[in-house]
């Protein structure tokens, strides 16, 4: 018994899966029709995607730890999300998290105790470690993100290793977009602040072409998500990996419903520094 229970508890620590970084272009080039349409085609991309039903294992990553879990994630891009969660050789459930656009709930399936509060940045690294916005989690989990800034906002393009590099300055400091020009896809995210400093990294890999009510589209399988600690790189980072096993994208919302559990303990998310389930 004690080695079945030592099986079931290390089976949810696996190596960390983690996506290499790719290599910044370097050579400047012009700003040219032919970029600006590149850009603009990424920018409007897959907006007929709006929900997500699938499995993927995820990986979270601190300073101070490393868990590995499988979770059944469904999404309503920008919207609502659930995930339920699984550790554990044998996959047994163990949390179930509910998002909505100001509320977060957790059914913590162990202890049987109800966190719930307020969908914010704090709340969010409570449930997965990363220091996130609800909008750019929700669009990193669907792996298919909007860029809302126009193409005068186009600091300068850079290229190099068949890859453009779009900076592009925001009202906080700049983004920039690393996109590969045959495909008409992002690949890698970085968000800086107004000094330069990189505050959230987003990586994208192995995409497979979808086909969403008579159209198609490229996502990826796997999105890596880099927060950088208080914005500042040299105080470390969280990172959140999903590799998905099966997904499917739709173009219209799905049902999702968090059952409240009737006899579970409730505790204020608000009000704690983190969660049992990790």
């Amino acid at each position: 018994m004690a080695l079945l229970i030592a099986m079931l508890f290390s089976a949810g620590c696996d190596d960390f899966e983690s996506v290499t970084r790719e290599e910044i272009p370097l050579e400047k080039t012009l700003l040219s029709p032919e970029n600006i349409l590149i850009y603009r085609e990424v920018a409007e991309a897959s907006p007929f995607v709006v929900s997500l039903d699938g499995y993927a294992d995820v990986w979270i990553k601190t300073p101070k730890r490393t868990d590995k879990v499988f979770c059944n994630i469904r999404l309503n891009r920008g919207n609502q999300a659930r995930m339920i969660v699984t550790s554990g050789l044998l996959g047994w459930p163990v949390a179930d998290m509910f998002f909505s656009r100001d509320s977060l709930y957790v059914h913590d399936l162990m202890n049987n105790r109800l966190f719930l509060g307020s969908n914010n940045q704090r709340n969010i690294e409570k449930m997965l470690g990363v220091n996130s916005g609800y909008r750019m989690l929700s669009e990193t989990i669907l792996g298919l993100v909007r860029i809302t800034e126009p193409e005068s906002a186009i600091r300068s393009v850079d290229k190099g290793q068949g890859k453009l590099l779009f900076t592009i300055g925001t009202s906080g400091g700049s983004k920039e977009l690393l996109i590969d020009p045959s495909s008409r896809t992002l690949t890698a995210l970085i968000i800086r602040d107004r000094e330069g400093n990189r505050e959230t990294e987003l990586h994208f890999r192995d995409f497979e072409l979808c086909r969403v009510d008579g159209k198609t589209v490229l996502a990826p399988k796997k999105i890596e998500m880099v927060i950088f600690r208080d914005g500042n790189e040299k105080k470390g980072e969280n990172r959140l990996v999903i590799s998905y096993d099966e997904r499917t994208l739709k173009p219209d919302t799905i049902a999702l419903k968090f059952p409240i559990p009737g006899k579970a303990r409730v505790v204020n998310l608000d009000e704690i520094e983190g969660l049992t389930w990790k």
